[in-house]
């Protein structure tokens, strides 16, 4: 049995049970969860161990990899400068970054490039890690990109190349690094224990990660015992040239060691955001109402950063997608807490979002990182959160 730590305030013990049950009989070796409720924490959860190499265990201020979950705060940083004036979300992006203009992009708006709408999904010649992680040689690329459909007119999960993208815009209103514009104004006045980039001082901290692959490999599968509702998508995996491959091979080599000092401590805004559950839910309780006297978007700029933007067959993940400007919505399969939440899911399970109507924010973050659609442990959670408010 694992030791489960921290604290709930009455009437959410389910969220506690189904923590618990996450260790015992859904694969957690490490995690934490956090909610809360208008404003104030009811759920600081966490256990288990941070390093199964060494056997550390998950402490209080253990900081986890979110992977995608990240796009969540830099989405929030591009809509702080929005609110500011600084930012239109409807100018053109070469407005900013005039380089961007090169190969039919010179119209697309900001607004498309939180969306993933601009057809920037994948590079024509992917850029050497080291380069990648240096910055600018990926904003360069990407500027210079001709897009893979006409923008506008599609969209698809620009998983890796959205952080360049609307970093880039992002340093280029701010004068600032996205990393360094997300600790000023966004981590430093919440007290986010969150950072896009970590400082080498935080190292010590950072929970090491566990690696599932699926237990069935559908691509090896033959077609005919592949369920007909995945046919498409698994047909798309197969296929080398396909978005869903390119869009997570922009980098050369393509896989990138997510427990390096090297990838953790460059700025990846898409997606090597490290922090706590309870960061992640405090970011997010700000967004829907004050924390200790603090908000971050006023109600009408939540509003417009929650709008929809793009619905439909996604280009890459080859199913159903929905977004905002930055922000996923909710779907089938994740749900969430409702219609009106509104939030980021991260690889192998991580999640953070808000629920205005319930008036719930939420964070998950763990160590084991498993694919595959039998992953149930965030959902169990957010089950239990509504089982409670029930």
């Amino acid at each position: 049995m694992t030791t489960i730590n921290g604290e709930v305030a009455s009437g959410f013990e389910p969220v506690r049970e189904a923590f618990a049950a996450n260790f015992d009989q859904h694969g957690d070796i490490g995690a934490a969860v956090c909610v809360y409720q208008h404003g104030r924490q009811v759920v600081d959860l966490w256990g288990g161990v941070a390093d199964p190499d060494t056997g550390r265990l998950w402490e209080r201020d253990t900081l986890q990899l979110v992977y995608s979950a990240t796009k969540g705060a830099t989405a929030t940083a591009a809509h702080l400068l929005a609110q500011r004036g600084a930012l239109d979300l409807d100018a053109p992006v070469a407005t900013y970054w005039p380089d961007f203009a090169a190969n039919g992009k010179a119209e697309i708006p900001v607004r498309w490039l939180l969306s993933h709408q601009a057809g920037l999904v994948a590079l024509d010649q992917p850029v050497p890690v080291d380069e990648a992680l240096a910055w600018q040689p990926m904003a360069a690329a990407l500027a210079a990109q001709r897009p893979l459909w006409a923008p506008g007119t599609a969209h698809g999960y620009h998983g890796r190349t959205w952080g360049w993208l609307v970093g880039e815009v992002i340093r280029r209103v701010s004068g600032r690094t996205p990393g360094r514009f997300f600790a000023d104004e966004i981590a430093a006045p919440l007290g986010l224990d969150f950072f896009i980039g970590l400082p080498g001082r935080e190292r010590d901290r950072v929970s090491r990660m566990v690696y599932r692959p699926p237990e069935v490999d559908l691509t090896t599968v033959p077609t005919e015992s592949v369920p007909t509702e995945l046919r498409e998508q698994v047909a798309a995996w197969r296929d080398p040239n396909s978005f869903s491959n390119r869009a997570f091979q922009v980098t050369n080599p393509a896989e990138m060691d997510f427990n390096s000092p090297e990838v953790q401590a460059a700025e990846l805004p898409s997606s090597n955001g490290i922090g706590t559950a309870r960061s992640l839910a405090r970011m997010y309780a700000a967004l829907v109402g004050e924390v200790d006297g603090k908000r971050l978007l006023a109600p009408d700029t939540l509003a417009a950063a929650t709008k929809e933007q793009a619905t439909g067959m996604d280009q890459v993940m080859v199913i159903p997608s929905r977004f905002s400007s930055g922000y996923m919505l909710p779907t089938e399969a994740n749900p969430m807490m409702g219609p009106n939440s509104f939030g980021h899911t991260g690889r192998g399970g991580s999640l953070g979002f808000a629920d205005p109507e319930h008036g719930i924010a939420f964070g998950y973050a763990m160590n084991h990182i498993i694919s595959g659609a039998d992953d149930e442990r965030a959902t169990a959670l957010v089950n239990a959160v509504r089982e409670s408010l029930a």
